[in-house]
């Protein structure tokens, strides 16, 4: 493997992230602190608790994962839509790298983003609510997990994006509704017979209750399917990017 290249790739994207920190860094978590203004005190002053569990607190790993699912899809998106966009794609295939190291550069810089974001959410919510995390080592691992297949998904929405328009397409009218109605703000429990069973039906809502299971013990569905959803929608992307490059779908055109 070209370690230089990798290297090189991601030391880029990371200066670009450095850049634009006001809007990388600074707006998400101000907006996840309104979340926690609105839903954690508002609602929360009418929701006692949530299967033993504050209400405020209980909504934690939820925001957490809003903001890391989110940052992850655009940072990664971003990541490969502008070089194609400008025309530096080509340098980049012409270069002597494979597929492998391109996304490993670029998906682990949103990763890193996605990652940092997370983390500095979770140490923002210390200031509104009183939370422990049980299983410290296990949250760790869902969270780069998560951050790992959005960016994932990200890059291949990148590739599949021929316009600012549909870049947005998907984050904005496919995921924000998958997040929300995935459980992040509410137990599967609380949800009539009916929207229980399609809930299920939400890819999203294995990961965040397998998350917030590492923080409270306690989950709507199994740790061991929340990993196991997790890990085919990463090799699902794998493939996918795996396809696009050796084909050159939306690269080469």
């Amino acid at each position: 493997m070209n370690g230089h290249a990798v290297a090189t790739i991601y030391k880029r994207e990371m200066q670009r992230f450095r850049r634009t920190i006001v809007q990388s860094l600074v707006a998400p978590v101000i907006s996840t602190s309104l979340y926690f203004v609105v839903f954690g005190a508002a609602i929360g002053s009418r929701i006692d608790q949530v299967e033993g569990v504050s209400y405020g607190a209980y909504i934690v790993p939820g925001l957490i994962m809003l903001t890391v699912m989110m940052q992850g899809t655009t940072n990664s998106a971003i990541a490969i839509y502008f070089p194609k966009y400008m025309g530096a794609i080509y340098e980049m295939l012409a270069a002597p790298v494979n597929f492998f190291e391109v996304t490993l550069g670029l998906v682990g810089a949103a990763m890193t983003k996605a990652l940092i974001i997370g983390t500095i959410i979770l140490g923002t919510s210390f200031f509104f609510v009183e939370i422990s995390i049980l299983h410290p080592f296990a949250m760790v691992g869902f969270l780069l997990l998560t951050c790992l297949s959005f960016a994932l998904l990200g890059f291949i929405i990148g590739i599949w994006a021929n316009s600012f328009e549909q870049l947005n397409l998907v984050p904005q009218l496919i995921l924000t509704p998958l997040i929300f109605l995935g459980g992040s703000f509410y137990s599967a429990s609380m949800l009539p017979p009916f929207w229980q069973g399609l809930i299920h039906l939400n890819p999203v809502f294995y990961l965040i209750s397998g998350f917030r299971w590492s923080f409270f013990g306690q989950s709507d569905v199994a740790v061991g399917t929340s990993l196991f959803a997790i890990a085919i929608f990463t090799a699902v992307c794998l493939g996918v990017i795996a396809w696009i490059f050796r084909t050159g779908w939306r690269l080469r055109a």
